[in-house]
């Protein structure tokens, strides 16, 4: 299959229902996206491709298929330009299924062609359950990767009906199964039970509450850096900067949001991200269509950032540090032109992590992030 195939799977959009038919400035990235109205486009020398799924079903037979990707793109599309080097183009929304089935084995399909054409595609949802059809793209490219998750809740509620309340059984523990590595991000301690924190501990996963993010969010940089696949679901935004997140009032504020994806856009594996749990229904004032196209603005800055980042194998623009830990060597590495580490771990790969590993290491401490890759 390619995309002149796949294309049939996706609807046009209308340019004059979002710009309310006033147009776009120059400076605005409406006039910068390659859109795709009336003909499909040229997606070669894109460097972000944006694929709409407003499936709702996953959340509930009281949903149905939303708005929710022209609404973020009504808002992002106003926003001003200001990433020349940084490529979009937009390809429409995944076309609704007879079935929830359906419309995931459509966004499958998408997703995989441009995985294979090498492009980062962003998916705009969609309840968070249309993840497994972002993870599904590349397991059908048999393609081990590493997952990062964005959430409130941990998303294992077996005791649920909806899928989008235990998608990731599914994602953790289908056979076969292509996830190497699995970190969520910002879960609220009251909306998950003890003993689900224990398993995913037991399986040397990565779990990070939401208050210890937030007094350390440059932490969360290496935990997604190594990442391939990254889903965000909008609950872990505060309501008052995300109206449409009706499971809590608390969690990330606006900001922090959009530095979690302006990591995913400075790491060069992270291929794929997806915004969940977005219905218009419940917003505000569109404030959290405005809080979502902002933080695929740092999306775009960080792809910006990461292009001035050079290979690790060019010792000349990094500071090279060694230290003796717990009785043998290893190597710290700071790249001299965006800051972020990396150490050498077990088995001699250098691996992602933070300065705060590096002043562990100096006093003779084993950073966790060390150990547990090496359990891992």
């Amino acid at each position: 299959m390619s995309l002149q195939t796949t294309v049939d799977f996706l609807e046009p959009i209308n340019l004059a229902y979002l710009s309310d038919d006033e147009g776009y400035r120059d400076t605005q990235l409406g006039k910068h996206i390659a859109v795709h109205e009336d003909e499909f486009p040229d997606i070669e020398k894109a460097d972000i491709v944006l694929v709409g799924c407003g499936e709702m079903r996953g959340q509930g037979l009281e949903y149905d298929n939303s708005s929710s990707p022209d609404a973020i793109r009504k808002e992002f599309y106003k926003l001003f330009h200001w990433h020349n080097n940084v490529n979009v183009a937009d390809v429409g929304n995944v076309k609704r299924g007879a079935n929830l089935q359906d419309t995931y084995a459509a966004l499958q399909a998408i997703v995989t062609e441009l995985l294979e054409q090498n492009k980062k595609v962003v998916i705009l949802g969609g309840s968070h359950d249309i993840t497994l059809a972002q993870y599904n793209a590349y397991s059908s490219l048999e393609k081990i990767i590493e997952v990062a998750c964005v959430d409130a809740a941990v998303d294992l509620n077996m005791d649920s009906v909806l899928i989008a309340d235990n998608f990731l059984m599914d994602l953790l523990t289908g056979e076969p199964n292509y996830v190497k590595h699995y970190t969520h991000i910002g879960f609220q301690s009251y909306l998950v039970h003890p003993q689900m924190l224990e398993t995913i501990d037991k399986l040397r996963f990565d779990c990070f509450r939401v208050g210890k993010v937030r007094e350390n969010i440059e932490e969360m940089e290496p935990a997604i850096r190594n990442a391939n696949l990254f889903s965000f679901d909008i609950s872990a935004i505060q309501f008052a900067n995300a109206p449409s997140n009706r499971l809590t009032p608390n969690g990330f504020n606006g900001e922090e949001a959009c530095k979690l994806m302006q990591y995913a856009g400075m790491s060069d594996t992270v291929s794929s991200v997806g915004i969940y749990g977005y219905y218009p229904e419940h917003d505000i004032h569109n404030l959290t269509a405005k809080q979502i196209s902002q933080m695929l603005w740092y999306y775009m800055d960080g792809i910006y950032k990461s292009k001035f980042e050079s290979s690790l194998d060019d010792r000349n623009n990094f500071n090279e540090y060694t230290l003796v830990l717990a009785e043998f060597d290893t190597v710290f590495l700071q790249s001299k032109k965006t800051g972020r580490w990396w150490m050498k771990a077990h088995d001699g790969k250098f691996i992602p992590c933070s300065k705060m590993d590096y002043v562990i290491a100096g006093n003779n401490d084993i950073p966790e992030r060390w150990m547990r890759y090496a359990e891992r």
